[in-house]
C-alpha cells in the first residue's frame, strides 16, 4: 500500500499518469491522418478504402468504452490500462510491415479500435469519478484536453518525421514512447483511493470500493436497455453523435489530406491541427470549470452552435489562406471537445456516480458512430465530388441542429432515472 502525502493528494499522481495514458492514445489516434497521403502513394490505396479502416477504429474506439467501464470495475484500472498499451505495441509493431488494405483494416481499424477504446474518455470520467467529489468537472476537462496536448506535442513531429524520412519512422516513434510508458502505469497507477488509504477529495470517509457484480458483458448491455428508457439518454448520445460527426471523424481524419488538395504542404496541415490542440487544451479545461459553475444545457447550446459556424466558414477558409485557416484553428479548437465535461456531467448527476462510466461510456459510443460515418462519408464525398466542401458545410448544420437538440435535455430527476438502473 502506498502511503499518503501530507502535501500532493495521490489522486493527483493518478491525474498525471492518466493524462500522459490519454495524451499517447490522442497521438495514436491522429496517426492515420498523417498516413493517409503516403500511404495513398506508396500503396495506391484510394481515400474511400483508407477512411474505412479508420471509421472501424473510430467505431471501435466508441464500442468499447462502455465494456472497459465494466473491466476497470471488475479487474481495476491500471490492469486495463496496461493491457491495452500492450496491444498497441503488438499491433503499431505490426504496422510498418503491411502491404495490403485488408491488413491496414486488422491492425488499426480493430486492434487499434480496441487499444485505445480502452484508453478513451471513459478513463479519464471513472478516474474522476472514484477520486474526486470536489473539482470533478475540471478533473474531466483536463483528461479530455489530454487528446488536444497529445495531438499538439505529436502532430507537428510525426508529420515532419514522415516527410523527411519515412512514415514507418513515424510510427515507431509512437511506439518507443509506449514502451516508456506503460512500466510508469505498472507501477504508479492506483485504481481508488481505498488502495492508498485515502478518501475521494471533497470527502473524509474512507469507503472501500463497492464490487463488481454481474456479467462483464451482460451488464453493460442491461444498463444500456434501463438507460433507453430516458429521453435524457437520447439527447445526450444524439448531440454526442454530431459532435463525433464534426470532430475525430471529419476534422481529426480529413482536414490534413483537404489542406493537401489546396498544396498546402503536410507539416503545414498538421501544425494547423496542432494550434487546434493547443487552444483545445484551454478550451477543454475551461469547460470543466465552467461546468461545475453552470448549466451545462446552455454550454453545449453555445458549444454546438459556435462549432456549427466554423465548419461552415471552413471551405472558404481552406480557398482563401493562411490567415483565414489559422482564425478557423483558433476559433475550431476553443471548442474541439470542450463538449464532453458539460456532457459527462449531465449523464453522471442523471444517473449516478455508479453507473456514470457504462452510461457515459454508450453516449461515446454515439460520438465514435457519428465520427466513423464522417470518416467513411467524407472520403467517399471527396472521391465522388472532388472537394470537401459539402461533407464540411454539412457537418456544420448538423451541429447548430444539435445545439437546439442541448436546450432539449431536461434537469435531472436523479432519483428517479437511477432507481430505473
Amino acid at each position: 500500500m502506498v502511503k499518503t502525502s501530507s502535501r500532493l493528494y495521490y489522486g493527483w499522481v493518478v491525474v498525471g499518469i492518466v493524462f500522459l495514458t490519454l495524451l499517447v492514445s490522442a497521438a495514436i489516434n491522429s496517426v492515420p491522418s498523417v498516413l493517409m497521403l503516403p500511404l495513398e502513394q506508396e500503396f495506391g490505396w484510394d481515400r474511400s478504402a483508407v477512411s474505412g479502416a479508420v471509421s472501424i477504429r473510430i467505431l471501435l474506439y466508441g464500442l468499447m468504452g462502455p465494456f472497459a467501464a465494466a473491466f476497470m470495475a471488475k479487474y481495476g484500472v491500471r490492469k486495463v490500462m496496461v493491457i491495452s498499451m500492450l496491444l498497441l505495441i503488438i499491433s503499431l509493431s505490426l504496422t510498418p510491415f503491411m502491404t495490403s488494405i485488408w491488413q491496414m483494416t486488422l491492425l488499426w481499424g480493430v486492434m487499434v479500435g480496441i487499444g485505445t477504446g480502452s484508453l478513451a474518455n471513459v478513463l479519464g470520467v471513472t478516474v474522476a469519478g472514484r477520486w474526486f467529489v470536489t473539482h470533478k468537472g475540471l478533473v474531466i476537462g483536463l483528461l479530455t484536453a489530454s487528446a488536444a496536448t497529445g495531438q499538439l506535442l505529436f502532430l507537428p513531429l510525426l508529420a515532419k518525421l514522415t516527410e523527411d524520412i519515412s512514415w514507418r519512422t513515424a510510427v515507431y516513434t509512437v511506439v518507443g514512447v509506449l514502451l516508456v510508458l506503460t512500466p510508469v502505469v505498472g507501477i504508479w497507477m492506483r485504481n481508488h483511493p481505498y488502495d492508498v488509504g485515502a478518501a475521494a477529495l471533497g470527502t473524509t470517509e474512507t469507503a472501500k470500493p463497492v464490487p463488481f457484480t454481474g456479467n462483464l458483458f451482460f451488464t453493460p448491455i442491461q444498463t444500456l436497455l434501463a438507460a433507453s428508457g430516458s429521453g435524457t439518454f437520447w439527447l445526450l448520445a444524439g448531440t454526442f453523435f454530431f459532435c463525433g460527426f464534426s470532430t475525430n471523424g471529419l476534422i481529426g481524419t480529413h482536414l490534413i489530406p483537404a489542406c493537401g488538395d489546396y498544396g498546402i504542404p503536410i507539416v503545414t496541415a498538421a501544425g494547423l491541427l496542432s494550434l487546434m490542440g493547443l487552444f483545445d487544451l484551454v478550451g477543454t479545461t475551461l469547460s470543466g470549470w465552467l461546468s461545475d459553475r453552470f448549466d451545462s444545457r446552455w454550454l453545449l447550446f453555445w458549444y454546438y452552435g459556435l462549432r456549427g459556424l466554423s465548419l461552415i466558414f471552413l471551405p472558404y477558409a481552406l480557398g482563401t489562406g493562411y490567415t483565414q485557416l489559422t482564425v478557423f484553428a483558433v476559433f475550431y479548437g476553443l471548442d474541439w471537445i470542450a463538449t464532453v465535461p458539460p456532457t459527462a456531467k449531465l449523464a453522471s448527476d442523471a444517473f449516478g456516480k455508479e453507473k456514470a462510466g457504462m452510461i457515459f461510456g454508450w453516449v461515446v459510443v454515439a460520438h465514435q458512430a457519428g465520427a466513423s460515418v464522417a470518416a467513411y462519408e467524407a472520403g467517399l464525398l471527396r472521391d465522388w465530388l472532388g472537394s470537401y466542401t459539402v461533407p464540411f458545410v454539412v457537418s456544420g448544420f448538423f451541429c447548430l441542429l444539435a445545439s437546439l437538440m442541448a436546450l432539449r435535455i431536461r434537469r435531472a430527476r436523479a432519483t428517479a432515472i437511477q432507481a430505473a438502473l
